[in-house]
Order: structure tokens, then sequence, then C-alpha cells
């Protein structure tokens, strides 16, 4: 049985809007009103994908507050429910809530069904899931202003049925990671 290869990454939203060049009419200067709450909306996302990069799926979390080991692990653990009887090799980047004691004992623990590999250091362009964050700060999130952290959420939300609906986005942030 041919292992799963599984990209995962973190990130984070909030209600400041990503500014994006756009169209105004002639004279008229385009104007964005926001605010400046720091509240913010944390995300973790896995890109499943066969060894061949021909069948992708798209995994996403929102979480109140920062990511750190115990929802990392819940994640995990979301993704073996999905994918019972297969075995994963994951690929991620050097962040602390993966090198933690806790998360250590836990990957030694899964070793049946889980593989860990890790990006090289500062190489965020081999990961196809920060391509999955560029997509969703430059379409649904782009001059997008909210007045609370729910429409940020919904906004995510919609980017990512995009991805999971058209399986050439997927696949384009595999090829874009010069992976595959």
């Amino acid at each position: 049985m041919k292992a799963l290869l599984v990209f995962l990454d973190e990130s984070g939203f909030s209600k400041r809007s990503f500014l994006h060049r756009t169209w105004a009419p002639k004279g008229k200067t385009p104007i964005v009103i926001q605010t400046y709450n720091w509240k913010r909306l944390s995300a973790i996302a896995a890109l499943m994908t066969t060894p061949t990069g021909r069948r992708v799926k798209l995994f996403l979390r929102l979480l109140p507050g920062n990511i750190r080991g115990p929802q990392v692990k819940n994640f995990l653990r979301a993704l073996r429910w999905h994918f019972k009887g297969r075995h994963l090799i994951l690929l991620w980047d050097r962040l602390r809530a993966h090198r933690g004691k806790m998360m250590q004992q836990f990957l030694k623990d899964q070793k049946d069904w889980l593989t860990t590999e890790y990006f090289p250091t500062y190489a965020p362009e081999l990961n196809p899931v920060e391509y999955f964050w560029a997509y969703v700060s430059g379409t649904d999130l782009a001059n997008f202003c909210a007045d609370h952290l729910e429409a940020v959420r919904k906004q995510v939300h919609k980017a990512a049925c995009r991805v999971r609906h058209r399986l050439d986005l997927g696949q384009a942030f595999l090829k874009h990671s010069s992976l595959f």
C-alpha cells in the first residue's frame, strides 16, 4: 500500500485586510477603512496528495488564539481518522509546536501510521500549503474589511471550499512548490 504525502502548515488571520492593487474610477483613490484590533484567528491546514500529485485534498481547521502542540496533535488525530489503514508521510517546518517534547513523544507513539520529515530551514517555498495561504490572502481576503472574526472565518472557508472543489488549484500549489 502506497503512503500518502501530507504537507502541513499554520497561519493566522485578523480583521486587518490584505491590501492589494485594485480598480477605481479615474481621479478617485480607493479608501479602505479598517479597525486595528489585534484579535486573530489561527489556522492549521494540510494538503494531502498521492506520491504522483494527481489527487489533492485540503484539510483546514480554524481556531482562536495561537497554535500550540495540543492543537497540532488533535489535527493529526483527525487526519488519522480520515485515512484509517493508510500510512502518512508528514512534511512540515520546524515550528516550535512541531519540535516540543510532548509532540515528539506523540509522534514516536504514532510510528505505525505516521512518518515525519522536516523541510530545510528557511525554505517555505517548498511547502505547498504556503501557496494556499497566499491564495486566500490574494483572493477572498484581499481588501476585505471585516467587522468580526466570524466574517474572516467565512471568507477563509469560502476559499477553502473553492480549493476543495477545483482539483487544478491544489495541483497548482503542488507544482509551484517545485516538488512535483
